[in-house]
Protein backbone atom coordinates (compact mmCIF):
# COMPACT_ATOMS: atom_id res chain seq x y z
CA UNK A 1 0.00 0.00 0.00
CA UNK A 2 1.16 3.51 -0.75
CA UNK A 3 0.80 6.40 1.29
CA UNK A 4 -2.19 8.17 0.12
CA UNK A 5 -0.41 11.34 -1.05
CA UNK A 6 -3.27 13.57 -2.33
CA UNK A 7 -5.49 12.76 0.34
CA UNK A 8 -7.90 9.54 -0.16
CA UNK A 9 -11.19 9.92 -0.68
CA UNK A 10 -11.94 6.05 -1.33
CA UNK A 11 -12.89 3.96 1.98
CA UNK A 12 -9.56 2.87 4.25
CA UNK A 13 -8.76 -0.43 5.45
CA UNK A 14 -10.77 -0.27 9.02
CA UNK A 15 -10.10 -2.17 12.31
CA UNK A 16 -11.80 -5.39 13.50
CA UNK A 17 -14.16 -4.62 16.53
CA UNK A 18 -13.05 -5.48 20.02
CA UNK A 19 -14.47 -8.16 22.54
CA UNK A 20 -14.26 -8.89 26.03
CA UNK A 21 -11.47 -10.15 26.44
CA UNK A 22 -9.57 -8.00 23.81
CA UNK A 23 -6.23 -6.50 24.91
CA UNK A 24 -5.68 -3.25 23.91
CA UNK A 25 -2.48 -0.99 24.67
CA UNK A 26 -2.81 2.55 25.87
CA UNK A 27 0.06 5.03 24.88
CA UNK A 28 1.01 8.80 25.31
CA UNK A 29 1.90 9.91 22.21
CA UNK A 30 2.13 14.12 23.18
CA UNK A 31 1.26 15.60 27.01
CA UNK A 32 2.43 13.79 30.69
CA UNK A 33 -0.57 11.53 32.13
CA UNK A 34 -2.00 12.81 35.86
CA UNK A 35 -1.17 9.40 37.18
CA UNK A 36 -4.92 9.30 38.87
CA UNK A 37 -6.97 9.98 35.73
CA UNK A 38 -4.88 6.83 34.31
CA UNK A 39 -5.73 4.79 36.96
CA UNK A 40 -9.58 5.43 36.82
CA UNK A 41 -9.73 5.52 32.71
CA UNK A 42 -8.49 2.37 32.88
CA UNK A 43 -10.54 0.88 35.31
CA UNK A 44 -13.49 1.99 32.96
CA UNK A 45 -11.48 -0.25 30.22
CA UNK A 46 -11.51 -3.27 32.53
CA UNK A 47 -15.46 -2.75 33.77
CA UNK A 48 -15.72 -3.15 29.77
CA UNK A 49 -14.18 -6.27 29.76
CA UNK A 50 -11.15 -5.12 28.46
CA UNK A 51 -7.27 -5.66 29.36
CA UNK A 52 -5.64 -2.70 29.20
CA UNK A 53 -1.61 -2.81 28.91
CA UNK A 54 0.13 0.57 29.20
CA UNK A 55 2.90 2.32 27.40
CA UNK A 56 6.28 1.62 28.95
CA UNK A 57 6.72 5.74 29.04
CA UNK A 58 3.29 6.81 29.16
CA UNK A 59 4.12 7.56 33.06
CA UNK A 60 7.17 9.15 32.16
CA UNK A 61 8.06 13.22 32.03
CA UNK A 62 10.68 14.86 29.40
CA UNK A 63 13.78 15.42 31.65
CA UNK A 64 14.00 19.31 30.81
CA UNK A 65 10.91 19.31 28.39
CA UNK A 66 8.14 19.14 30.98
CA UNK A 67 5.14 19.26 28.82
CA UNK A 68 5.38 16.07 27.19
CA UNK A 69 5.11 12.50 27.83
CA UNK A 70 9.12 11.44 27.76
CA UNK A 71 11.43 11.79 24.98
CA UNK A 72 10.49 11.75 21.18
CA UNK A 73 12.23 8.80 20.89
CA UNK A 74 10.03 7.31 23.52
CA UNK A 75 6.74 8.60 22.62
CA UNK A 76 7.15 7.04 18.97
CA UNK A 77 8.31 4.13 20.24
CA UNK A 78 5.64 3.15 22.61
CA UNK A 79 3.13 3.76 19.61
CA UNK A 80 5.18 1.77 17.06
CA UNK A 81 5.96 -1.40 19.52
CA UNK A 82 1.75 -1.55 20.89
CA UNK A 83 0.97 -0.99 17.18
CA UNK A 84 3.32 -4.22 16.24
CA UNK A 85 2.29 -6.20 18.79
CA UNK A 86 -0.19 -8.98 17.40
CA UNK A 87 -1.95 -9.51 20.87
CA UNK A 88 -3.19 -5.62 21.06
CA UNK A 89 -5.95 -5.59 19.08
CA UNK A 90 -6.73 -1.66 19.49
CA UNK A 91 -4.78 1.45 20.55
CA UNK A 92 -5.90 4.45 22.63
CA UNK A 93 -4.30 7.20 23.77
CA UNK A 94 -4.15 8.82 27.04
CA UNK A 95 -4.37 12.47 26.56
CA UNK A 96 -3.64 14.90 24.08
CA UNK A 97 -1.33 18.36 25.25
CA UNK A 98 1.46 18.85 22.54
CA UNK A 99 4.13 16.75 20.93
CA UNK A 100 2.87 14.38 18.70
CA UNK A 101 4.04 16.52 15.80
CA UNK A 102 7.49 16.33 17.43
CA UNK A 103 7.16 12.40 17.19
CA UNK A 104 5.11 11.57 14.04
CA UNK A 105 7.95 11.23 11.79
CA UNK A 106 10.45 8.75 13.67
CA UNK A 107 7.60 5.92 13.84
CA UNK A 108 8.39 3.60 10.86
CA UNK A 109 5.13 3.59 9.11
CA UNK A 110 6.15 0.84 6.95
CA UNK A 111 6.16 -1.25 10.23
CA UNK A 112 2.78 -0.44 10.71
CA UNK A 113 1.26 -0.93 7.48
CA UNK A 114 2.38 -3.86 7.29
CA UNK A 115 0.97 -4.55 11.15
CA UNK A 116 -2.49 -4.15 9.56
CA UNK A 117 -5.04 -1.81 11.15
CA UNK A 118 -6.28 -1.61 14.78
CA UNK A 119 -8.41 0.70 16.53
CA UNK A 120 -6.85 4.05 17.43
CA UNK A 121 -8.24 6.56 19.42
CA UNK A 122 -7.86 9.93 20.11
CA UNK A 123 -8.35 13.81 19.58
CA UNK A 124 -7.16 16.95 19.96
CA UNK A 125 -3.49 16.78 18.88
CA UNK A 126 -3.55 13.37 18.25
CA UNK A 127 -4.99 14.96 14.91
CA UNK A 128 -1.41 14.86 13.55
CA UNK A 129 -1.72 10.85 13.99
CA UNK A 130 -4.85 11.02 12.80
CA UNK A 131 -3.86 12.16 9.46
CA UNK A 132 -0.77 9.93 9.71
CA UNK A 133 -2.23 6.69 9.57
CA UNK A 134 -4.76 7.83 6.78
CA UNK A 135 -1.99 9.05 4.39
CA UNK A 136 0.56 7.10 5.40
CA UNK A 137 -0.49 3.83 6.23
CA UNK A 138 -3.94 3.81 4.59
CA UNK A 139 -5.78 3.14 7.87
CA UNK A 140 -9.32 3.98 9.22
CA UNK A 141 -9.21 5.42 12.67
CA UNK A 142 -11.75 6.95 15.60
CA UNK A 143 -11.33 10.72 16.81
CA UNK A 144 -12.58 9.79 20.45
CA UNK A 145 -12.16 10.59 24.27
CA UNK A 146 -8.97 9.38 25.47
CA UNK A 147 -9.06 7.41 28.76
CA UNK A 148 -7.34 9.65 31.12
CA UNK A 149 -9.69 12.78 30.07
CA UNK A 150 -12.09 14.55 32.45
CA UNK A 151 -14.90 14.36 29.57
CA UNK A 152 -14.27 10.68 29.13
CA UNK A 153 -14.07 10.27 33.03
CA UNK A 154 -16.85 12.36 34.10
CA UNK A 155 -19.55 12.38 31.19
CA UNK A 156 -21.77 8.66 30.69
CA UNK A 157 -22.95 9.50 27.32
CA UNK A 158 -19.56 9.92 26.44
CA UNK A 159 -17.93 6.73 27.04
CA UNK A 160 -21.37 4.63 25.96
CA UNK A 161 -20.74 6.48 22.35
CA UNK A 162 -16.91 5.51 22.46
CA UNK A 163 -17.73 1.62 23.99
CA UNK A 164 -20.61 1.11 21.54
CA UNK A 165 -18.10 2.25 18.64
CA UNK A 166 -15.81 0.13 19.69
CA UNK A 167 -18.09 -2.98 20.41
CA UNK A 168 -21.20 -2.43 18.54
CA UNK A 169 -20.34 0.13 15.78
CA UNK A 170 -23.26 -0.80 13.22
CA UNK A 171 -25.47 0.66 16.44
CA UNK A 172 -24.12 4.25 16.50
CA UNK A 173 -23.52 4.90 12.60
CA UNK A 174 -25.50 7.72 12.57
CA UNK A 175 -24.20 11.03 15.02
CA UNK A 176 -25.37 14.18 16.04
CA UNK A 177 -26.43 15.89 19.49
CA UNK A 178 -29.60 17.79 19.95
CA UNK A 179 -27.53 21.13 19.84
CA UNK A 180 -26.51 20.44 16.06
CA UNK A 181 -27.95 22.83 13.25
CA UNK A 182 -27.06 24.32 10.00
CA UNK A 183 -24.80 26.99 9.67
CA UNK A 184 -25.05 26.33 5.41
CA UNK A 185 -27.80 24.13 4.08
CA UNK A 186 -27.28 21.32 2.19
CA UNK A 187 -26.38 17.56 1.70
CA UNK A 188 -23.45 16.01 0.59
CA UNK A 189 -21.04 12.28 0.75
CA UNK A 190 -17.66 12.15 1.06
CA UNK A 191 -14.60 10.37 2.69
CA UNK A 192 -14.39 11.96 6.87
CA UNK A 193 -11.30 13.45 8.12
CA UNK A 194 -9.99 15.84 9.86
CA UNK A 195 -10.04 16.56 14.09
CA UNK A 196 -8.49 19.59 15.32
CA UNK A 197 -8.42 22.35 13.10
CA UNK A 198 -5.71 23.88 14.16
CA UNK A 199 -3.38 20.75 14.48
CA UNK A 200 -4.42 20.22 10.60
CA UNK A 201 -3.45 23.93 10.14
CA UNK A 202 -0.33 23.53 11.38
CA UNK A 203 0.16 19.53 9.25
CA UNK A 204 -0.24 22.08 5.87
CA UNK A 205 3.29 22.04 4.25
CA UNK A 206 4.75 18.85 5.97
CA UNK A 207 5.66 16.01 4.12
CA UNK A 208 3.22 13.65 3.87
CA UNK A 209 0.81 16.38 4.45
CA UNK A 210 -3.15 16.58 2.59
CA UNK A 211 -3.00 18.53 -0.45
CA UNK A 212 -6.26 18.84 -1.07
CA UNK A 213 -9.94 17.55 0.14
CA UNK A 214 -11.19 16.21 -3.07
CA UNK A 215 -13.78 13.76 -2.38
CA UNK A 216 -13.79 14.13 1.59
CA UNK A 217 -16.07 15.66 4.76
CA UNK A 218 -14.39 17.95 6.99
CA UNK A 219 -15.08 17.25 10.84
CA UNK A 220 -13.43 20.61 12.83
CA UNK A 221 -13.23 21.51 16.54
CA UNK A 222 -10.79 23.12 18.62
CA UNK A 223 -9.63 24.53 22.31
CA UNK A 224 -8.68 28.14 23.51
CA UNK A 225 -8.62 29.65 19.91
CA UNK A 226 -9.89 33.35 20.18
CA UNK A 227 -12.19 34.02 16.81
CA UNK A 228 -8.98 36.03 15.11
CA UNK A 229 -7.33 32.58 15.68
CA UNK A 230 -9.55 30.62 14.19
CA UNK A 231 -9.95 33.04 11.57
CA UNK A 232 -6.26 32.95 10.42
CA UNK A 233 -6.20 29.01 11.01
CA UNK A 234 -8.69 28.82 8.41
CA UNK A 235 -7.61 31.47 6.40
CA UNK A 236 -4.14 29.51 5.95
CA UNK A 237 -6.30 26.08 5.42
CA UNK A 238 -7.99 28.30 2.52
CA UNK A 239 -4.72 29.65 0.96
CA UNK A 240 -2.57 26.84 1.45
CA UNK A 241 -5.53 24.35 -1.39
CA UNK A 242 -5.67 22.01 2.09
CA UNK A 243 -9.54 22.63 1.86
CA UNK A 244 -10.01 22.73 -2.27
CA UNK A 245 -12.71 20.57 -3.43
CA UNK A 246 -14.11 19.70 -0.16
CA UNK A 247 -17.76 18.12 0.10
CA UNK A 248 -19.10 19.53 3.21
CA UNK A 249 -18.45 20.56 7.04
CA UNK A 250 -19.56 19.47 10.18
CA UNK A 251 -18.50 21.44 12.98
CA UNK A 252 -17.89 20.24 16.46
CA UNK A 253 -16.74 21.97 20.11
CA UNK A 254 -15.10 25.42 20.59
CA UNK A 255 -14.47 24.91 24.19
CA UNK A 256 -12.65 28.56 25.52
CA UNK A 257 -12.64 30.34 22.25
CA UNK A 258 -14.37 32.93 23.10
CA UNK A 259 -18.48 34.11 22.59
CA UNK A 260 -20.05 30.98 20.66
CA UNK A 261 -21.26 33.95 18.54
CA UNK A 262 -18.43 35.36 17.20
CA UNK A 263 -17.03 32.11 16.41
CA UNK A 264 -20.17 31.08 14.42
CA UNK A 265 -19.77 34.64 12.23
CA UNK A 266 -16.04 33.24 11.55
CA UNK A 267 -17.43 29.94 10.44
CA UNK A 268 -19.77 31.12 8.31
CA UNK A 269 -17.67 34.01 6.90
CA UNK A 270 -14.94 31.45 6.14
CA UNK A 271 -16.64 28.50 5.41
CA UNK A 272 -19.70 30.04 3.48
CA UNK A 273 -18.66 30.75 0.52
CA UNK A 274 -17.14 27.42 -0.20
CA UNK A 275 -20.98 26.46 -1.38
CA UNK A 276 -20.97 23.43 0.51
CA UNK A 277 -23.49 22.09 3.90
CA UNK A 278 -22.11 22.93 6.94
CA UNK A 279 -23.11 21.96 10.16
CA UNK A 280 -22.75 23.54 13.72
CA UNK A 281 -22.40 22.16 16.95
CA UNK A 282 -22.52 18.56 16.17
CA UNK A 283 -21.15 17.56 19.46
CA UNK A 284 -17.22 16.12 18.89
CA UNK A 285 -14.56 18.06 20.27
CA UNK A 286 -13.53 19.41 23.83
CA UNK A 287 -16.91 19.56 24.79
CA UNK A 288 -19.04 18.41 27.62
CA UNK A 289 -19.97 15.46 25.59
CA UNK A 290 -17.92 14.11 22.67
CA UNK A 291 -18.85 11.39 20.01
CA UNK A 292 -16.89 9.26 18.94
CA UNK A 293 -16.35 10.10 14.66
CA UNK A 294 -14.66 7.55 12.43
CA UNK A 295 -12.21 8.51 9.81
CA UNK A 296 -11.60 7.49 6.94
CA UNK A 297 -15.28 6.06 6.21
CA UNK A 298 -17.87 7.53 3.75
CA UNK A 299 -20.26 9.32 5.28
CA UNK A 300 -23.36 11.60 4.45
CA UNK A 301 -23.62 15.12 5.85
CA UNK A 302 -27.44 16.38 6.41
CA UNK A 303 -27.63 20.26 6.73
CA UNK A 304 -31.65 20.62 6.49
CA UNK A 305 -32.79 24.17 5.56
CA UNK A 306 -36.50 23.61 7.67
CA UNK A 307 -34.71 23.32 10.83
CA UNK A 308 -34.64 19.31 11.00
CA UNK A 309 -32.69 17.32 12.48
CA UNK A 310 -29.00 17.40 11.50
CA UNK A 311 -26.94 14.31 11.16
CA UNK A 312 -23.28 13.23 10.15
CA UNK A 313 -24.33 9.41 8.71
CA UNK A 314 -21.58 6.58 8.51
CA UNK A 315 -22.40 4.30 5.40
CA UNK A 316 -20.35 1.27 7.09
CA UNK A 317 -19.77 0.65 10.70
CA UNK A 318 -16.84 1.92 11.70
CA UNK A 319 -15.41 -1.38 12.29
CA UNK A 320 -15.53 -4.60 10.91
Amino acid sequence: MTRQDDGPATLLARPARLRPGSRVAVVAPSGPVPADRLEEGLAVLRDWGLKPVVGPHVRSTHPELDYLAGTDADRAADLQAAWCDPSVEAVLCARGGFGAHRMVDLVDWAAIRAAGPKAFVGYSDITVLHEAFALRAGFATLHGPMVATETFLKDAPTREHLRATLFEPETVRTLGLASAGTLVPGRAGGILYGGCVSLLAADTGTPGARSHARGNLLVIEDTGEEPYRLDGILTRLLRSGALAGVAGVACGSWQECGPYEKIRTVLADRLGPLGIPVVEELGFGHGATALTIPLGLPAVLDAPSDGGRCTLTAEVPALL
